[in-house]
């Protein structure tokens, strides 16, 4: 999956229309942006453009936009903090349609340099059907090149993403990745197929089902595979091990029996772990006080849920990263929104910070809780995409970066 796609550095858009997808998915609170991360990702690409003289018409979604168009997921607010970013004006088009009329004229008015920003693409249902070529016409009309800067975007193929390219190539335009993109298929592309080793690989989150392939898919790439969180319980199950009342999926135990018998075979090492915090009962609201016990895993009673990884895996998982040369991780050691069941994941993020080793955390919760303790600077790269990284992680071509031109 040698991935060597065309970027905006292989491009001269001087004078040209350039239309770049971004993700500006960005958290609204009563129409204010809590958390402008994406907005701050996006920046280098957009800049780029802007002075090599470009005409940059940015697109993005906004939302899951259930119920068709409305203020509450208009780009309004994220043209603003734009505007903010770039200390220049941002035009905003507020049509709804999104490729309209109010798009078109605001485009013919641009000079080089120029910003201009189109409404949440899934205002248009197309975006997200197989019926989008007419809309994927619409936006390549209004440009000459296209860059794909939105990787949490890329493992779907809607108009805004994929469809687009086709109508870009017709008209002898070019097809490229933005600095974010090529940043997350440097790291996780790359990383993945060509680590430098010992490779440790951390696998952790609620459900063995989301993560079936990528278990599979890491086993054949990495030295050492670590597994905690939700779903190693079920593994511990597999085991043959009591686990409680702790999450399990047991149509999965024999997949977690062929996958452990796989790594003995292989000669690749699968580390489960050794004792868990446990609760009686799960707390309401996620984040209220509880109380809780440590077991170790052969000793776990009955009426008992796990929730987090104890002190002896800790350690175990600790020195396991400190030997790596390469780390990625994705998935919480267990239910981190709360403060007495998130030691475990903070211990592994600590463990990240202070190793020399490459380290790459893979989008969704992991992302999240290293961003909220705040080892998110001791990070080699953090992914900006949840299902992307984890299709990505699966060795799945995602669209998104498979319809850019290669070099």
């Amino acid at each position: 999956m040698a991935l060597n796609k065309k970027t905006v550095d292989d491009i001269n858009v001087k004078g040209r229309r350039v239309l770049v997808r971004c993700d500006f998915n960005v958290p609204l609170k009563a129409g204010e942006i809590t958390d402008d991360t994406r907005i701050k990702a996006a920046l280098p690409t957009i800049k780029k453009l802007i002075a090599d003289g470009g005409k940059v018409i940015l697109c993005s979604h906004l939302g899951k936009v259930k119920n068709g168009p409305n203020e509450g997921e208009s780009l309004a607010p994220v043209a603003k903090r734009l505007s903010e970013k770039l200390g220049k004006e941002v035009t905003f088009v507020s049509d709804y349609n999104v490729t309209g009329e109010a798009a078109t004229k605001a485009v013919e008015a641009m000079k080089e340099g120029d910003v201009v920003l189109l409404q949440n693409t899934r205002f248009r249902g197309e975006e997200e059907t197989k019926n989008g070529e007419a809309f994927s016409k619409e936006l390549a009309d209004l440009a000459d090149d296209y860059v794909c800067d939105a990787f949490g975007s890329s493992h779907r193929a809607h108009a805004s993403v994929a469809g687009v390219t086709k109508f870009i190539t017709a008209k002898g335009g070019s097809n490229v990745v933005g600095y974010l993109m090529q940043k997350e298929i440097d790291f996780l592309g790359n990383a993945v197929e060509n680590p430098v080793r010992p490779f440790v690989a951390i696998l952790g989150g609620a459900k063995v089902a989301d993560k079936l392939n990528v278990i599979n898919n890491l086993l054949e790439k990495c030295d050492t595979l670590i597994i905690g969180g939700g779903m190693s319980y079920t593994f511990q199950k597999a085991l043959g091990y009591e686990i409680g009342n702790s999450l399990c999926d047991d149509t999965k135990l024999d997949y977690c029996k062929e996958m452990l018998e796989k790594a003995k075979s292989m000669g690749k090492e699968i580390l489960l772990p050794l004792d868990a915090v446990t609760i009686k009962g799960f707390p309401d609201p996620i984040d209220a006080p509880v109380e809780c016990e440590t077991y170790d895993t052969e000793n776990m009673p009955a009426d008992r849920e796990g929730c987090d990884i104890g002190p002896k895996t800790i350690e175990l998982f600790s020195e396991k990263v400190k030997t790596a040369k390469t780390v990625l991780w994705n998935g919480p050691m267990g239910l981190f929104e709360n403060p007495a069941l998130a030691v475990g994941t903070k211990a592994v993020a600590q463990a990240l910070a202070e190793t020399d080793a490459t380290t790459i955390i893979g989008g969704g919760d992991s992302a999240a809780a290293v961003n909220q303790m705040g080892f998110a600077d001791k990070m080699s790269h953090i992914s900006t995409g949840g299902g992307a990284s984890l299709e990505f992680l699966e060795g799945k071509e995602l669209p998104g970066v498979y319809a850019a031109d290669d070099k």
